[in-house]
C-alpha cells in the first residue's frame, strides 16, 4: 500500500499549522487576534457532526447485541473504570500539591473584571449540583439533545433507542440496515470535515498567543509547568502500567492516536477528536459496541485530566491565599471533587466550573484566588483535554479486552501503521 506524501498526513499538517500559528500569533498580534473565528469555526463544526456520530453508534452497537446483559456489563465496568482512575487522578493532584507547593511565595492579585468572570462560573457551579446532574441527563424533547449537543442526553435517547430496537427482534432488522447505512456517509462527512483541522489549530493557536502571550505565565510557570508534569506522569506511569497489564503499550496507543492529540492541542477542545478517536479505537480492534458506549460516557465521566488540574489547583488556591488546610479539609475537598467532577459534567467549561464548585466547600478561601487561576486556565485545558483523550482510548481497550470484545492481531496491525 503506497503511503500518503508527508504533507498530506493529518497530524504533520497540524504540527505545521500549531507552529505557524504561534508565529503569527507572536510576530503579528493584531493578526493572530483576528484568527479567533477560525478556532472558534472549527468547534462549531465538530459539534454540529458529535450528535449523529455518537446516536448512529450507539444504537448500532447495542441493537446489534443479542444479549443485553452484555450491554450492562459493559456500561457497568465502564463505570467502575472511569470511577477507580478518576478518583485516583484527584487524590495525585492532592498529593503532588502538597509536596510542590506551587502557591507558596506568590502575592494574590486580581481585577474587577476577573472577579465578575468568576462570579459566573461559581453561579455555575452552584446550579451544577448532583441532583440538577440527574435532572439534566432527561431531555425535554427526544429531539433536543440533537439540537443542543449535550453528550449525556444524546446517550440517554441512544441507549433506550438502541435497547428498543434490539428488543423488537426481526422487526428491528430493516430499520437497523438503514441505520448501518446513514453510518456510511456521516462518517464520510467526518472524514471530509476533519481535513479543516489544520485551519482551526492554527486559528485557535494564533489567538491563544496573542491573548496570552508566550511570557504572560511568569508568576504561574511552576503551576502550569507541575501540572503539565503531574499529567505526564499519571499518562505514562499510572496510565502506562494499566497498558501493559492489558496486553499494549501506552507509548504505542499515543503514537497511534497523534493525529487525534495534535488536534486537541492546538483547539484546547477535547471533543475535536471524538469522532475521529472512535473511528481510530474500532480499526485497533475494538468492537464497535464497546466503542460506542465507552468513548461517549468516558467524555462525562472519564476526565483524569480535568481531576488532577482541579485538585491541585485547589490547593494552590489556598496557598496563594495563605490560607492552611487541614487534613480533614482536604479530605473533605477530594470527597466533593469526586462528585463535583461527576456533577458538571458536560458543562461549558467545565474545568473552572468543577473547581468552582469544590472550593465552595472552604468558604475561608477567598474568591480573588481564582481570579488569579482564570488568566491561564485557557494554557492549562490544552493539557487536560489531551490526558482526557488518552485517558478515554486508553479505556476503550481495557473494557474491551474485559469483555473479550477486543481483537488483538488488529491492536497490533493498527499500532504498527503510521496513522
Amino acid at each position: 500500500m503506497n503511503k500518503k506524501p508527508f504533507y498530506r498526513v493529518l497530524y504533520i499538517q497540524v504540527i505545521f499549522a500549531i507552529l505557524l500559528g504561534i508565529a503569527l500569533g507572536y510576530f503579528f498580534p493584531n493578526i493572530g487576534l483576528s484568527c479567533k473565528p477560525l478556532g472558534d469555526g472549527f468547534i462549531k463544526i465538530v459539534k454540529m457532526i458529535i450528535a449523529p456520530v455518537i446516536f448512529l453508534t450507539v444504537v448500532i452497537g447495542i441493537a446489534g447485541m443479542s444479549d443485553m446483559k452484555k450491554v450492562g456489563s459493559v456500561v457497568v465496568k465502564s463505570m467502575v473504570y472511569f470511577f477507580v482512575f478518576s478518583t485516583f487522578a484527584l487524590i495525585i493532584g492532592l498529593l503532588i500539591g502538597n509536596i510542590v507547593r506551587p502557591g507558596e511565595g506568590l502575592i494574590l492579585h486580581s481585577t474587577n473584571m476577573q472577579l465578575n468572570d468568576v462570579a459566573i462560573y461559581v453561579k455555575q457551579a452552584q446550579q451544577s449540583s448532583i441532583v440538577d446532574f440527574f435532572m439534566n441527563i432527561i431531555p425535554d424533547t427526544a429531539l433536543s439533545p440533537m439540537v443542543n449537543g449535550n453528550i449525556l442526553q444524546i446517550l440517554f435517547i441512544s441507549i433506550i433507542f438502541g435497547i428498543s430496537v434490539s428488543s423488537i427482534g426481526e422487526k428491528g432488522k430493516p430499520l437497523l440496515e438503514f441505520l448501518q447505512n446513514l453510518a456510511i456517509p456521516v462518517f464520510k462527512m467526518i472524514d471530509i470535515l476533519m481535513r479543516l483541522a489544520p485551519i482551526g489549530a492554527f486559528g485557535a493557536m494564533a489567538f491563544t498567543i496573542n491573548r496570552y502571550g508566550i511570557g504572560s505565565m511568569e508568576n504561574l510557570i511552576v503551576l502550569i509547568v507541575t501540572f503539565y508534569l503531574t499529567s505526564l506522569f499519571f499518562t505514562v506511569g499510572i496510565l502506562g502500567i494499566v497498558a501493559k497489564y492489558n496486553g499494549f503499550s501506552i507509548f504505542k496507543l499515543m503514537n497511534y492516536i497523534k493525529s487525534e492529540i495534535l488536534l486537541v492541542l492546538g483547539t484546547s477542545f477535547s471533543e475535536a477528536a471524538l469522532p475521529l478517536l472512535m473511528e481510530k479505537m474500532e480499526r485497533a480492534g475494538c468492537q464497535k459496541s464497546v466503542v460506542g458506549l465507552v468513548i461517549p460516557i468516558g467524555y462525562s465521566f472519564n476526565l483524569s485530566g480535568t481531576n488532577i488540574y482541579m485538585t491541585l489547583c485547589a490547593l494552590f488556591v489556598a496557598q496563594i491565599s495563605q490560607v492552611h488546610l487541614s487534613l480533614s479539609q482536604q479530605l473533605t475537598l477530594l470527597f466533593v471533587a469526586v462528585l463535583s467532577s461527576k456533577g458538571a459534567a458536560g458543562v461549558t467549561g467545565a474545568g473552572f466550573v468543577t473547581l468552582a464548585a469544590t472550593l465552595s466547600v472552604i468558604p475561608t478561601i477567598p474568591i480573588g484566588g481564582m481570579a488569579f487561576i482564570l488568566g491561564i486556565d485557557r494554557i492549562m485545558s490544552e493539557c487536560r483535554s489531551v490526558t482526557n483523550v488518552i485517558g478515554n482510548a486508553c479505556a476503550s481497550l481495557v473494557v474491551a479486552r474485559w469483555e473479550k470484545a477486543l481483537d488483538v492481531q488488529e491492536m497490533n496491525k493498527a499500532f504498527k501503521v503510521i496513522s
